[in-house]
């Protein structure tokens, strides 16, 4: 006979934020934020999306993939630019509904060719400046 095991709300959180499975708390869209960071400089280089198949197919490569909220599907970064990221680790946050995926790029993060996707900041005048490094 199997036994039958109940998990209040208070011992879900408690597991998913004390203990040491991946439990992926994912939104009503079925997806948890994800950022990458620049193994060797420790610069944030993008921020994206992940479903449990980008997860899963990010685990099985070693590659980076990511749900494309625009596009509704899969893809692979650098599928078709050649600039992968390589994920050397992934660490969850407290409550598992963010992961930071420490990676080596291959090339530029960002579409725009700039080193990271966050290349501008804000400035007093409300106008976007680029940054350097």
């Amino acid at each position: 006979m199997r036994k039958v095991v109940v998990i209040s709300a208070d011992s879900e959180t408690q597991a998913r934020e004390q203990g040491d499975r991946f439990m992926p708390k994912f939104d009503d869209a079925g997806l948890v934020t994800a950022v990458a960071i620049d193994a060797a400089s420790g610069r944030l280089l993008m921020l994206a999306h992940m479903d449990r198949e980008a997860i899963d197919k990010t685990v099985e490569t070693g590659f980076a993939h990511f749900h494309s909220r625009s596009r509704g599907k899969l893809w692979m970064k650098g599928e078709t630019s050649g600039h992968t990221l390589k994920v050397l680790e992934i660490r969850v946050d407290c409550d598992q509904d963010a992961l930071e995926l420490i990676v080596d790029a291959a090339g530029p993060a960002c579409h725009t060719m700039a080193t990271s996707c966050f290349y501008r900041k804000l400035a007093t005048d409300g106008r976007l400046q680029r940054v350097e490094g």
